[in-house]
């Protein structure tokens, strides 16, 4: 996942007198905004960012849902006082892995001596982001994975050229803004058709 979230700011005028903090807040689910003093407490710093791991806005009293914005306030503080809030900021979105697709399964109209054809469905679980395209890689059985196609935006493929006979172990993953799903849907195929046609068929007669 996005590990963490960083806030920037531009300083403000100061009024006449040096700024000698900060404080920053972010909007929780109930749309209300508080600070995580653990992580980002600037009142007394002039820096102007701080870093806040997604776990804590993920954790109470933010309880943001994965794919939520992460909005942001700063107050500027001198001698005389704090200054308004400034407006929201946003940018980050919470996002992580999207799960592995699922239902992976042979189109078998499709099937050929040479070519086995795959479908499969989107996760549930996109990790808070749209899923963009999917990767599908192939061995053949027991042996060691290769990317056979990438990009690919329709739920469906069909893998040709293959050698007939040959058992073939293909797996799917999804992507988002984030990455790769962690994990990935398998399925197992022999590429294997109905023969041909027998040939050189003839009668004879039989000795009555």
């Amino acid at each position: 996942m996005n590990d963490n979230v960083i806030v920037t700011w531009s300083a403000p005028d100061n009024g006449g007198s040096a700024i000698t903090g900060y404080t920053v807040t972010f909007k929780q689910t109930d749309l209300s905004f508080s600070a995580d003093t653990t992580n980002c407490d600037m009142t007394s710093s002039t820096a102007t960012t701080c870093t806040v791991p997604v776990t804590a806005l993920r954790a109470s009293p933010f309880s943001l849902e994965w794919g939520s914005s992460v909005f942001a306030k700063v107050v500027a503080i001198n001698s005389y006082g704090n200054s308004d809030a400034s407006a929201e900021g946003n940018g980050a979105v919470i996002t992580t892995n999207p799960d592995a697709p699922v239902s992976l399964a042979e189109n078998t109209s499709l099937r050929t001596k040479s070519q086995l054809a795959l479908t499969w469905s989107a996760a549930t679980f996109t990790g808070g982001a749209t899923i963009e395209d999917y990767r599908i890689s192939i061995a053949e059985q027991g042996g060691s994975y290769s990317v056979l196609a990438t990009g690919l935006v329709t739920p469906e493929y069909t893998a040709t050229g293959l050698t007939f006979g040959t058992t073939y172990e293909f797996k799917v993953e999804s992507r988002n803004s984030y990455g790769y799903s962690a994990l990935f849907d398998t399925i197992t195929l022999l590429c294997a058709f109905k023969p041909n046609p027998p040939t050189t068929v003839s009668t004879a007669n039989s000795n009555d």
